[in-house]
């Protein structure tokens, strides 16, 4: 034990009576108890704890403040400047300012209608949402349940990983030409694609977090002759919840993805059709404005299921 420690921090070493009768002289045991707490600050490359003072908290919020702005916006500027740089070794590539004021143009009207194939850029928006929402509440019906049943089931767990290996890294675009066979349809083709995409994480997710469950609460709930219906609601659902909810996250993300490709192929409407549709018109500004709408979508999805898995989060609820 570090006695240069002990000796130098109040409480550990109790005076003797007679250093409690010594008289304090100002000036003459300032000076060797500050020397002391400097000993037993650097003894053993130890700290002694002491309390914030008002600059250093001021410093942690101004370093808060940094991480929290300034990075941020840091970055975004870094990305306009590449950005920017980019436009003037190119006569085609459209600046920021030049995509800005496009972007102005098109966002006044987001939801005109020409036609089926003329539509503003937010019904665009929409029909890609509404695919999304139907392909990932398929998957989460089916994927969800049958990734308990394959945490819980050792002999469905043998059965099923080996199909779920080979099919899992298949690609999204791989998927499309089946549903097209299948269904004669693009938007169902498309939800088709979503939906066999996005299974995946939350069946794999859900099945690993029944796994780690440990036995002995489900050892308990057997003891106390717990029925199916509360062990599931009151071990199984709260234990596996978090992992759910990063399947389900994941989930989202992978049918973001999928159906901006899908839409690119099938046509119709979709953000995905209008990105490529702007392509073919050679309208780089209106391609790099889709590139951001998908991308703030897709940012904006992801914020509010981390919100909801921080929610869920076994750590965050203690």
């Amino acid at each position: 034990m570090n006695t240069a420690v002990l000796s130098g921090t109040a409480g550990f070493n109790p005076e003797s009576p007679s250093e409690r009768s010594a008289p304090d002289v100002p000036g003459t045991h300032a000076a060797p108890e500050a020397a002391a707490l400097g000993e037993a600050a650097s003894a053993g490359g130890k700290s002694v704890i002491r309390p914030l003072s008002a600059a250093d908290r001021q410093r942690a919020r101004n370093r808060q403040i940094v991480l929290a702005l300034v990075a941020p916006l840091a970055g975004m500027g870094l990305l306009l400047l590449v950005w920017e740089l980019a436009a003037e070794h190119s006569a085609q590539f459209p600046s920021p300012l030049v995509t800005w004021a496009s972007a102005q143009k098109v966002f006044a009207h987001p939801f005109y209608n020409n036609g089926p194939n003329d539509v503003g850029i937010g019904w665009n928006l929409l029909a890609s949402l509404q695919r999304v929402a139907y392909g990932f509440g398929l998957a989460a019906l089916v994927g969800i349940p049958l990734g308990f049943a394959i945490g819980r089931m050792k002999f469905l767990n043998r059965m099923l990983w080996p199909i779920i290996s080979l099919l899992r890294p298949v690609s999204p675009l791989a998927w499309l030409p089946i549903g097209l066979y299948v269904f004669s349809n693009a938007p169902a083709a498309a939800i088709y694609t979503i939906f066999i995409c996005s299974i995946w994480p939350m069946m794999i997710n859900t099945a690993i977090g029944v796994q780690r469950i440990p036995q002995d609460y489900l050892n308990v709930a057997r003891v106390l002759d717990l029925s199916t219906w509360k062990v599931f609601t009151k071990i199984l659902l709260p234990s596996v919840m978090p992992y759910m909810m990063t399947g389900v996250r994941l989930s989202v993300g992978t049918a973001w993805l999928v159906i901006v490709a899908a839409e690119m192929l099938t046509g119709g409407t979709g953000i995905g059709f209008w990105l490529w549709n702007e392509w073919n018109n050679l309208n780089l500004a209106h391609i790099i404005i889709a590139i951001l709408v998908i991308g703030v979508t897709g940012m904006v999805l992801e914020g509010v299921l981390m919100l909801l898995a921080r929610r869920f989060s076994y750590d965050e609820a203690r």
